[in-house]
């Protein structure tokens, strides 16, 4: 990351999977700190949904604030209100489907983050590797709009975390 910590910095997972993280705005946790669960929490979904990575597939991660997450969700999704996190893939995909070249933008606001982590008494590294890989899933073609998909989604979620040895969100 250069000194005006908005160009992002490049990593790459096992697999060839490349990773640009860009702290936008917002009083997160350092660069490195991100990046080690960034780098934890993206295999391990990739896992769990069974995905092969090839050489070449990059995915954009954005740690941001409210105000900027709730500018996208408005323009987006016609929600005019911050969330915690906000997955925009670059092309349609289905579970299953072969990774595309550019997997998407997953964008996460650090003051609903940091509510959240303190009104479920989690820390706060745990709910942030929640939802990277919450917002992975969503670009591998995953959602949660009905009762059915919820419960596959919530199910590949626990699995992700419990091999990173966080305990289940939803219990």
């Amino acid at each position: 990351m250069t000194a005006d910590n908005k160009t992002p910095a490049p990593s790459a997972v096992e697999g060839g999977l490349d990773i640009d993280l860009m702290i936008e705005q917002g009083a997160w946790p350092s660069e490195d700190a991100l990046r080690a669960l960034v780098d934890r929490a993206v295999p391990a979904a990739l896992a769990e949904a069974e995905v092969d990575v090839v050489d070449g597939v990059e995915l954009s991660l954005v740690f941001t604030d409210d105000d900027s997450i709730q500018s996208l969700n408005a323009e987006w999704r016609q929600k005019d209100k911050p969330t915690n996190v906000l997955s925009f893939p670059a092309f349609p995909m289905a579970p299953g489907d072969a990774l595309p070249p550019m997997l998407g933008d997953i964008v996460l606001a650090y003051e609903t983050v940091v509510r959240e982590a303190e009104l479920e008494q989690k820390p706060l590294e745990n709910h942030i590797t929640h939802l990277i890989i919450h917002g992975l899933l969503h670009l591998l073609g995953y959602d949660h709009e009905s009762d059915e998909e919820a419960e596959e989604m919530e199910a590949l979620e626990r699995q992700a975390l419990a091999r990173l040895a966080i305990p289940d969100p939803y219990a």
